[in-house]
């Protein structure tokens, strides 16, 4: 599905890209952190916060089907670069605004700037390396990401408490430069002219539509409930981890660490894994199987006696997530026309997102009549089985595949 060609692979571009996604992470968390201390220092209370983290997440989700789009019509440097122009100044204007409701306005529109540059990266991806490489390609990218996510919230601790809060959003102003400065550096562009080479004679121009593509559409479907297990267990975890357990604060600082490192970890030995698989049906059940395993770990989590094993258990899921955000990457690269990739990686981004925020939601609303313990295994659990229920659908969108493969043949 047009990769790039063989023994091509531009390194370069997917190290541009990696950086400048790692830094654009480390500032996100890095202004998330710091805006929400912000908001509890002037007393604006748990609704302004809800709005803020709101505002960060709804767009991601509420305008996929519109930057979809943009990303597969529109120069991928062009995008890039405006984009990244645009949340360099938002982001400026957020360290000298002090009203909520403006903050929470200004993080909404670099939400939405995210969800134009997020498709637009995943979908170069693929066209910089070959289809051997992708795997790499993949990992190096998730590493960065996962460095820039660890680093933001501590570094977001350090230069509150030292210079307040405007020094952090003007440095979180500077990473989105660097989104800015990857659009003019990378070689490799897609999207606009540079995808106006006419079409082979002969060649039949399919129009790919997610709708139409039964496989993945469950499998998004599996991904956003499993996210909705994670997401709900990120919010209860504080409360399982000191209250359910009683461990102490850098005990919980080391339980939410681990989880991201077992996902660097695992991007590294999944790359490897990934690679014994060619068709889209073995791909579409590894991803599946690790969906479910995923959420196994939380739920034994649950009858935990104390915090250590919790880290181990994290660890171990950490690890089955970050294969299961290589084997995604592999199987929407393969499986998608290169002209429709930005429509697809954000139909992916928007079923995380979109599950995140119904977790979010369900365990707050839940915190409160059942105990932390109850609901790490409830969220769990549910989690295993809503890929269990998809697991069905998954089967006959690739049982119809061979029939109809079997027929052209």
């Amino acid at each position: 599905m047009s990769f790039a060609s063989a023994g091509s692979s531009r390194w370069s571009d997917v190290y541009i890209t990696a950086g400048s996604r790692a830094l654009s992470m480390a500032g996100d968390a890095l202004a998330a952190t710091t805006l929400a201390l912000a908001l509890q220092d002037r007393g604006a209370g748990g609704l302004a916060v809800s709005g803020l983290w709101l505002a960060a997440s709804l767009p991601l989700v509420a305008l996929a089907p519109l930057t979809g789009r943009l990303a597969d019509r529109f120069d991928s440097r062009t995008l890039l670069v405006a984009t990244g122009l645009v949340q360099a100044l938002v982001c400026a204007a957020l360290a000298f605004v002090t009203a909520p409701i403006a903050l929470i306005a200004l993080v909404g529109v670099l939400a939405a700037g995210l969800a134009i540059t997020n498709p637009v990266f995943s979908a170069l991806v693929p066209s910089m390396v070959t289809r051997d490489d992708l795997p790499k390609a993949s990992a190096i990218g998730q590493t960065a990401s996962m460095i820039g996510t660890l680093l933001g919230p501590a570094a977001a601790g350090f230069l509150v408490g030292a210079f307040g809060t405007r020094p952090p959003l003007l440095i979180d102003a500077a990473t989105y430069l660097a989104v800015a400065c990857a659009g003019l550096l990378l070689r490799t562009r897609r999207g606009g002219a540079t995808d106006a080479a006419p079409a082979a004679a002969g060649a039949v121009n399919t129009v790919w539509t997610l709708r139409g593509d039964g496989l993945l559409l469950a499998t998004f479907l599996a991904f956003g409930a499993v996210v909705a297990g994670v997401g709900g267990v990120n919010v209860i975890e504080v409360f399982f981890i000191r209250d359910s357990l009683g461990a102490s604060a850098s005990a919980f600082g080391l339980v939410a660490a681990s989880w991201t490192a077992g996902m660097a970890a695992g991007a590294w030995v999944f790359a490897k894994l990934v690679r014994r698989y060619d068709d889209d049906a073995g791909l579409a059940r590894a991803v599946l199987i690790l969906l479910g395993s995923t959420c196994v770990p939380v739920a034994i989590s649950a009858a935990a006696p104390g915090v250590w094993l919790v880290v181990l258990l994290w660890l171990a899921g950490g690890l089955l997530n970050g294969g299961l955000g290589v084997f995604s990457t592999i199987l929407v690269s393969r499986r998608v026309p290169e002209r429709a990739r930005g429509r697809a990686f954000a139909g992916l981004n928007a079923a995380a997102n979109g599950g995140a925020m119904f977790g979010y939601v369900l365990a707050g609303a839940l915190l409160g009549p059942f105990s932390p313990r109850a609901l790490v295994l409830g969220f769990g659990l549910a989690g295993v089985l809503a890929v269990v229920a998809v697991a069905v659908p998954v089967a006959r969108a690739i049982q119809r595949e061979r029939v109809t493969s079997a027929a052209v043949a």
